[in-house]
């Protein structure tokens, strides 16, 4: 993998400031240049745009490069190869030394001007926030994003509140850097699908929280005929990935056996059942040291978490038996296409 410099500042500004913002890039060149203004146009807070390219046409690499050409809190780097929505931000994360990571997808904007001074006045006013999500809206309509939601159904009724929660989406969110030097980078081996939630694991395991701000919005371009197609391979990542990090917290495949059924029971009545059969099998195949969840952190994960998702019956209702495709939302990927699928469109609720 090589990592080169197209356009802008070589590096960002050598002193303290406040925040880097990272995007995404992968064609889609009209949505990305507009994730690109809008970053461009925030207000009131020290920052730095990097822009990571995981292999656009090179048309559309031009177009991104005029964007940012001759700036100096900007830049444009392109990798050799696409890593993945984790390995891609993580890249982006590295360039940078802002106390703050910030993300949008490259189909958001921030709602307004001083969106990302308010996120990082809201991880300054609260020390013990290791993240925060913000509230993602439709772009033309302003109503809550369900493809974007991936907390929680029956926290849905507070998305214009703030609350404590056990994950972020990627499409609109601050880090606070000093979290992320703690609890590591976004795992690589993830590509697509829950790296937000096991970066947050590891962050509330060392005793961070993670928050929500519905009154700090960014708002997310929803395309009906862009929607994912889940016969490719979002719904294998999506199983996959959340097998491998249950393990990593040393779930046994007996504790699985549930949720095990769930995904193929699910799978199945989506045409997916191979799929799903290839995710279990590739998640027993990954490398990984389990280690257990601290009894704090599995506390706080009850409190934030598993008291909002209802009954056993109740989830198998609205978890299992729903359709890929139904509503609710795992993670947005940020300008990238999980292998072969397109990246767009709603998910299962998270379960």
């Amino acid at each position: 993998m090589t990592l080169r410099l197209v356009a802008g500042a070589s590096a960002p500004p050598a002193g303290r400031y406040d925040a880097d913002v990272v995007i995404l890039a992968l064609d889609r060149m009209e949505e990305t240049e507009q994730a690109i203004v809008s970053a461009l146009a925030q207000r009131g807070v020290s920052r730095h745009v990097t822009v990571v390219d995981q292999g656009s046409h090179p048309y559309a690499l031009d177009r991104l490069a005029r964007r940012v050409a001759g700036r100096a809190d900007a830049s444009l780097w392109a990798l050799s190869s696409n890593l993945g929505v984790a390995g891609g931000r993580d890249v982006g994360t590295w360039i940078g030394h802002g106390r703050v990571i910030a993300g949008i997808d490259n189909d958001a904007e921030f709602a307004d001007p001083d969106t990302l001074a308010r996120a990082v006045a809201a991880l300054d006013d609260d020390p013990g926030l290791a993240a925060l999500g913000l509230r993602i809206v439709e772009y033309d309509s302003g109503r809550d994003d369900l493809s974007s939601w991936g907390y929680p159904r029956r926290l849905l009724a507070r998305a214009g509140e703030k609350f404590e929660t056990a994950t972020f989406v990627g499409a609109g969110h601050a880090i606070r850097r000093a979290a992320w030097d703690a609890a590591g980078d976004y795992d690589a081996k993830l590509f697509f699908c829950w790296e937000e939630y096991d970066f947050c694991l590891r962050a509330i395991a060392l005793g961070w929280r993670i928050g929500y701000r519905g009154d700090i919005v960014v708002r997310h371009k929803v395309s009906a005929e862009h929607r994912v197609d889940w016969s490719g391979t979002r719904w294998f990542l999506f199983v996959r990935n959340r097998l491998y990090i249950e393990r990593k917290w040393g779930a046994s495949w007996t504790t699985l056996a549930p949720r095990i059924a769930g995904y193929l029971v699910k799978g199945a009545r989506a045409g997916l059942l191979r799929q799903t059969r290839f995710a279990i099998r590739a998640a027993a195949r990954m490398d990984l040291a389990p280690r257990p969840l601290p009894a704090a952190a599995a506390a706080y994960l009850r409190r934030t978490d598993r008291a909002y998702r209802g009954t056993w019956l109740g989830r198998i209702r609205d978890e299992v038996l729903s359709m890929p495709g139904g509503g609710g939302s795992i993670s947005k990927a940020g300008g990238q296409r999980p292998m072969n699928a397109r990246i767009r469109g709603s998910a299962p609720w998270p379960c």
